[in-house]
């Protein structure tokens, strides 16, 4: 059995440097790897693109990479919730890519399946497709798409084993599991890490071949990015 648990988020990141490109799963605030983010402010990092669906909040996930102003280009779904992911962006600091959510996550799992490109009808007749080659299938015009290349993939889940095996709980499998596997070296953070043969094998949604270190994280917040609730009567 190959052995991926690590010690630590230190020797998890090593190899971590500036000028490169780094996934990072997560929706929202839910199931973004925060220790690894806390990491890579501590390690203060510069100029690197992150992917990612959204930055978080200013004080929280991504936003305390974009506050540090460690972030080259942002490939992003939508601005959400940050502020000053939205200020850095209109002043011209920070390079952003917007891309369709829907693209976002499939050039993630063309990554992770080793496909180079893919034709999709979102974005075409936009901006999205603009220097992009175009091609017809069945009347309906479709943008190629290229995978991603990334040096780092950083996931979250909630349960793992040694041998890098994974499940994901709620919201947090958008964008992690497609992610797992889609860098050089994939670093998984999980609640909780146990010995090989604990996981029932018909629960586990991403297997161990796409992880290269796992360990297990400390002290996770959990923010919610925003909370409705009913008024009371």
């Amino acid at each position: 059995m190959i052995q991926k648990k690590v010690a630590n988020v230190q020797e998890a990141l090593k190899g971590v440097q500036d000028n490169m490109t780094f996934m990072l799963g997560g929706f929202g605030l839910c199931g973004i790897p925060e220790n690894a983010i806390a990491e890579l402010v501590r390690l203060n990092v510069k100029n690197v693109t992150c992917i990612s669906n959204n930055a978080g909040v200013d004080d929280f996930g991504l936003g305390l990479l974009l506050k540090g102003k460690q972030v080259k280009k942002m490939i992003s779904s939508y601005v959400g919730e940050n502020d000053e992911f939205e200020r850095q962006m209109l002043s011209g600091e920070l390079e952003v890519e917007l891309t369709p959510q829907g693209t976002l996550a499939e050039k993630c799992r063309a990554a992770q399946a080793g496909f180079p490109a893919f034709y999709t009808p979102a974005g075409f007749g936009t901006e999205v497709a603009e220097g992009k080659e175009t091609r017809e299938f069945d009347g309906k015009m479709y943008v190629l798409e290229h995978a991603f290349k990334a040096d780092f993939s950083f996931v979250k889940a909630w349960k793992g084993d040694v041998a890098g095996n994974l499940i994901f709980k709620g919201t947090s499998r958008n964008f992690n599991p497609n992610m797992c596997g889609a860098a050089t070296i994939t670093v998984a953070e999980v609640e909780e890490l146990v010995p090989v043969g604990e996981l029932d094998p018909n629960n586990i949604h991403i297997p161990g071949i796409f992880v290269q270190r796992i360990f297990e994280g400390k002290e996770y917040e959990k923010r919610i990015e925003q909370r409705t609730v009913r008024k009371r009567n």
